[in-house]
């Protein structure tokens, strides 16, 4: 793969000095269009060898274009803020929005290979990154992001050339380090496992392009008339696509018997053992957010449910037994104008909590399968395909010992009309009824089945939906805790974890 990018490509300085005004001029012209038009983000990878030009490019880039409408990060070794996180978090929150360019400096890419050869990392950990990455990059495409990525190679004999001219220059002697040299010992290890990667990852919607990086000029050139021309093939393309839907059809049972048919709503719990029981689940759960070892883990709790379904009287109750340091509620509603300028999970990876930390999500990213898929607020397509990006999304946060716990709280439709009164006739709760509820309601059947449809795509071993028979207030805050006990329980390996099951 690496082969033409070590035949010498190179380009005199006088067709440098004759082409490159023509073409920053173009670039300058292409990025103010794509600011006006704001219709979709440009995501820049730089990666490749030590010594082919790659931080030179970066710089340059933002000299030949306006550099306020571009987002540049280079990536070293995580933080200790980011490794409190999924690997991938601190990539989220690089993402440029929606008309503006940005430049990463080192991606993605560069840990999974790092650690395949420097610690030995093993064949199928590499596959899982790299089906990771691809999933990825697939998910950023279907929203619209225009993702470029450059590889800049150098052949080894150029490499050890390139890094000791740099060394022995007084003005670029800083530039080589340690590390490159180390680095270097490695570099048919590294040559092997890159070639990997770049060809499992380099797809239709996001191919690799291979720069010799040993001239300036020939490699400055190409990624500058690279980005011009992706930009505008983008610009020309329609940006509202008719999506293949690559999901099967979702077809209700033969019999019609949905999993919520299944569920006991009036679940017994009087008001005197329920104040005891409270208590008794309340000190538990305190107790196991106080535990030494939860601090290698966090959590993020999901409630969703029927209009009034109490979400928020439960969601009270679980944060009566947490320390208000330690935890954050975050209400979910219709995304803000920034956040439509972004993918769309990109909202929900800003708030994954560190190791230590509580995320409470009133409501979350099932509302792209719930009310998004039945008010139609997106197309088939964009949420059929959310079933495997939310699946993919909660397996990642399981890996990094994120305990995701959901719950959905279920009431009759009986319940609901008598809940809607009752909140109509209290003043201090009349905020809480609205027209959209009265409106969601008329679509009760519609919900239902977008509901179970959720709930078969979308329950997993790593993240099992919890089911709430809700008609009981007290039965369902109750079952809430002692889900929660059980499951921080057994992310703990706690011993006296409780059995509670879950739907």
């Amino acid at each position: 793969m690496f082969e033409t990018a070590e035949i010498g490509h190179k380009i005199s300085k006088e067709t440098f000095r004759k082409e490159s005004p023509e073409l920053r001029e173009a670039l300058l012209e292409i990025q103010y269009e794509l600011k006006e038009r704001g219709d979709f983000p440009v995501v820049i990878l730089i990666n490749g060898i030590d010594g082919a030009g790659k931080g030179e490019t970066v710089n340059l880039l933002n000299s030949w274009m306006d550099p306020r409408l571009i987002v540049t990060r280079a990536f070293s070794s995580p933080t200790e803020e980011e490794q409190s996180r999924p690997r991938m978090w601190r990539y989220w929150q690089a993402l440029p929005q929606k008309g503006r360019i940005g430049i990463l400096f080192g991606s993605w890419y560069t840990d999974p290979i790092e650690d395949y050869v420097t610690q030995g990392e093993s064949d199928d950990r590499l596959s899982s990154h790299i089906d990771e990455i691809v999933r990825f990059e697939k998910m950023l495409a279907h929203e619209g992001t225009l993702l470029l990525k450059f590889w800049f190679h150098l052949s080894k004999d150029k490499q050890k050339k390139r890094l000791t001219e740099l060394e022995k220059d007084p003005l670029t002697r800083w530039r080589v380090t340690d590390q490159d040299w180390e680095n270097y010992k490695h570099y048919d290890e590294y040559r092997k496992v890159s070639e990997r990667v770049l060809r499992q990852t380099s797809s239709g919607e996001a191919p690799w392009v291979v720069v010799e990086g040993e001239d300036e000029a020939y490699r400055s050139l190409t990624v500058g008339q690279q980005i011009l021309y992706r930009i505008k093939e983008h610009m020309a393309k329609p940006q509202v696509l008719e999506q293949r839907i690559e999901a099967p059809p979702i077809l209700p049972p033969i019999d019609n018997l949905h999993i919520l048919d299944t569920l006991q709503l009036d679940q017994p719990l009087s008001k005197k053992d329920y104040q005891q029981e409270l208590e008794k689940w309340q000190g538990r759960l305190n107790l196991l957010t106080r535990h030494p070892e939860f601090k290698k883990h966090a959590i993020a709790m999901v409630f969703e449910g029927n209009d009034a379904a109490g979400k928020g009287g439960s969601i009270r109750r679980v944060t009566a037994a947490l320390d208000a340091r330690q935890y954050r509620i975050i209400p979910i509603a219709a995304p803000s104008e920034d956040e439509r300028r972004q993918p769309w999970l990109w909202r929900f990876w800003r708030q994954i909590p560190r190791h230590g930390g509580i995320t409470i999500f009133d409501r979350s990213w099932y509302g792209r399968v719930l009310v998004e898929r039945v008010e139609g607020f997106c197309s088939e397509a964009d949420w059929m395909r959310a079933y495997g990006e939310i699946n993919d999304f909660e397996q990642q946060l399981h890996h990094h010992k994120v305990i995701l716990v959901k719950f959905w709280l279920t009431i009759s439709k009986e319940e609901q009309l008598a809940r809607f009164k009752a909140r109509e006739s209290l003043g201090y709760k009349r905020f809480k009824i609205t027209e959209e509820d009265w409106r969601n309601r008329e679509k009760w059947d519609v919900y239902r089945t977008a509901v179970c449809d959720m709930i078969e795509r979308t329950s997993t071993d790593v993240a099992p939906w919890t089911l709430v028979e809700a008609n009981n207030k007290y039965f369902a805050r109750i079952k809430i805790l002692k889900t929660l006990v059980q499951q921080i329980s057994l992310a703990l390996d706690h011993k006296h974890a409780e059995k509670q099951p879950a739907a």
